[in-house]
């Protein structure tokens, strides 16, 4: 059919660019409230009009922008209770997930299937290169890893709607804080670093200890984002 590759193409070129915008976003390059026109972006990119509206429209739908009527988009500006919200949503999704776990939906027993065993441990490499960029205080490494570390995680879990929605929450929050956090000029030792402690609690099935870290993630992440929203 000799529109099918073309539509392809499209497609693939509008998912490239709502990853590089994110990417812009998440960097700090783009700013809360700047504003920005699809001819703006589409120059920018050299390419048309119609994928970078369609990569605009879509990260309006995931909350990353706000379209102005007639005159473009401009980055979404989180508050601090918005922050709050999220948190509490992704923990509700983290919660869900663990209690499917701890009914009986396994992440992995011993000797049992392989595949598994082998995405889990692929799962906590990913969490060890999230954790040193963590420790190190940077923040730009570290948004990369972590957000691949909660998808592949939740891929665990075998539901897809969890999968996307948590990982929505995770750009979301990402998205919330990278503003405040590159104000600061060390964060080494600041960041949340549990990552490998994490996926050790869920392979031994010891959903009680994970719930603690992901409580204190949460306890540590919000006291420190609220300090930074105050000065």
């Amino acid at each position: 059919m000799p529109g099918s590759s073309g539509a392809v193409t499209r497609s693939t070129l509008r998912q490239q660019i709502a990853d590089a915008l994110r990417d812009e976003v998440l960097a700090g390059r783009l700013q809360p409230g700047q504003e920005f026109t699809v001819k703006e972006i589409a120059e920018q990119y050299g390419v048309s009009a119609t994928p970078v509206r369609e990569a605009l429209v879509d990260l309006s739908a995931q909350g990353l922008l706000d379209a102005d009527q007639h005159r473009g988009f401009h980055v979404h500006e989180y508050s601090f209770a918005d922050y709050r919200g999220i948190v509490e949503a992704r923990s509700l999704v983290t919660d869900g997930m663990f209690h499917a776990l701890h009914a009986g939906h396994e992440l992995m027993r011993p000797g049992e299937d392989p595949r598994r065993a082998l995405a889990l441990a692929g799962v906590r490499r990913r969490g060890e290169e999230a954790q040193r960029s963590a420790l190190a205080g940077d923040v730009t490494v570290l948004i990369g890893y972590d957000l691949r570390f909660w998808r592949e995680l939740g891929i665990l879990f075998g539901n897809p709607y969890l999968t996307d929605f948590l990982h929505r929450l995770r750009v979301q929050s990402w998205v919330c804080v990278v503003q405040h956090l590159r104000r600061l000029t060390e964060l080494r030792g600041r960041l949340w670093s549990d990552h490998t402690d994490l996926v050790d609690a869920l392979a031994l099935l010891d959903i009680s200890t994970a719930h603690k870290i992901v409580a204190a993630y949460n306890t540590h992440s919000l006291a420190l984002i609220e300090c930074l929203a105050e000065d």
